[in-house]
């Protein structure tokens, strides 16, 4: 990215940054949420950046003291894994005024405000840039929020065509889902991108004659507000990192017994993503040896690791014999196939029990309207 282009984007996310500022980052610098929230900011201002080498949920509040940090970025699991620290009278006493980041559920926004009395801002943004829409006071509890007219952006079915708005009940049930979900699309939104370095076939999934397709689903209230909805790609979101399918499900692939594997994302209770895989397979399967195999794996990413398992003796198909991963991802947990769920480093049935526990901890986090039905 050339120097030019990073200062305005920077700049476009000052959010309340001072020449006197001092800006805390622990998140990876090959991240977007790193340069365009933090590094890019505070540059364009002309403040102070302080960087770590790693993030430490035990070491932000002292970092965050021996800095003078009066700006910190987040997303969503290291704002989680700061507020399951102990709670301390410290906390309070820093010198920070506000913090910026993305996917926090609103019960952790919270309660991070009342830790350690300062306003965080949460916002929606694709990493290539174009898509962004930002929190404000006016913006529902477990909203994304309404996107500024001038980006263009509105929610569209497979045809391209633009999805009704939602109807709601009194409790917030979505009734027409099947309808008003789409994905979110910016009108002329190509332009605002310059694709991804040697990789002109993903850049055409995204930019399609001159729109911007995000891989993003949300439905639209009548009031203009959108709520995500979930991903329509093989791409996963876990601790705000991507990652593709491909290389786990070749991993899983390797484990005898598995006749065939997919996997693919299913809401998280509180932030992103979890990974679910249904496996193809019959009773013989070992849920133990299955587990220390994959911790044995020396190519296995550190967020692949799938959460929930669903035991098949046979894929759902599409009408071109393609293992339908819509259905799949569609029924998440709700099946009667066998499903799995991970506890520590084994898996365990997902009994009733278990099932309740994981759905209450989605009302919780106010995104029971993401429980897949």
């Amino acid at each position: 990215m050339q120097f030019g282009a990073t200062r305005a984007i920077g700049m476009l996310n000052v959010h309340g940054m001072r020449r006197d500022d001092v800006a805390y980052n622990a998140m990876p610098l090959f991240h977007g949420n790193a340069v365009m929230s933090a590094w890019a900011p505070i540059l364009g201002v002309g403040g102070t950046y302080a960087l770590r080498d790693k993030f430490s949920a035990s070491g932000f509040l002292p970092d965050v003291q021996r800095f003078g940090a009066t700006f910190f970025n987040y997303v969503g699991r290291s704002l989680a894994y700061i507020l399951a620290q102990p709670e301390c009278a410290e906390e309070r006493t820093t010198e920070l005024r506000f913090g910026w980041g993305t996917e926090a559920s609103a019960r952790d926004r919270e309660d991070f405000e009342r830790r350690f009395g300062v306003p965080v801002t949460e916002s929606y943004g694709s990493s290539e840039g174009v898509c962004v829409i930002v929190r404000d006071a006016s913006t529902p509890r477990g909203a994304l929020g309404t996107p500024n007219p001038m980006l263009g952006m509105t929610i569209v079915n497979d045809d391209g065509r633009e999805c009704p708005d939602a109807v709601l009940t009194a409790d917030g049930t979505l009734l027409n889902g099947s309808e008003a979900i789409g994905e979110i699309v910016a009108r002329g939104g190509g332009d605002r991108f310059e694709g991804y370095y040697n990789n002109a076939e993903a850049t055409a999934e995204k930019i399609r004659d001159g729109d911007y397709w995000s891989g993003d689903l949300a439905y639209r209230t009548p009031d203009g507000v959108y709520w995500f909805a979930g991903r329509t790609n093989d791409w996963i979101r876990v601790d705000s990192e991507n990652f593709s399918t491909a290389p786990l499900e070749r991993i899983i692939a390797r484990f005898d017994g598995v006749r065939g594997v997919s996997a693919y994302a299913v809401p998280d209770p509180q932030t992103g993503d979890r990974v679910m895989a249904a496996l193809e397979t019959d009773q013989s399967f070992d849920p133990a040896a299955f587990a220390a195999f994959l911790d044995a794996q020396p190519d296995m990413g550190s967020k692949w690791t799938p959460h929930l398992l669903r035991l098949t003796e046979r894929f759902p198909l599409t009408a071109t014999r393609k293992v339908d991963k819509t259905s799949l991802r569609r029924a998440a947990w709700h099946t009667l196939d066998r499903v799995l769920i991970r506890d520590g480093a084994r898996y365990v049935p997902l009994d009733a029990q278990a099932r309740a526990a994981l759905e209450a901890a989605f009302a919780e986090h106010d995104r029971t309207h993401l429980i897949p039905n």
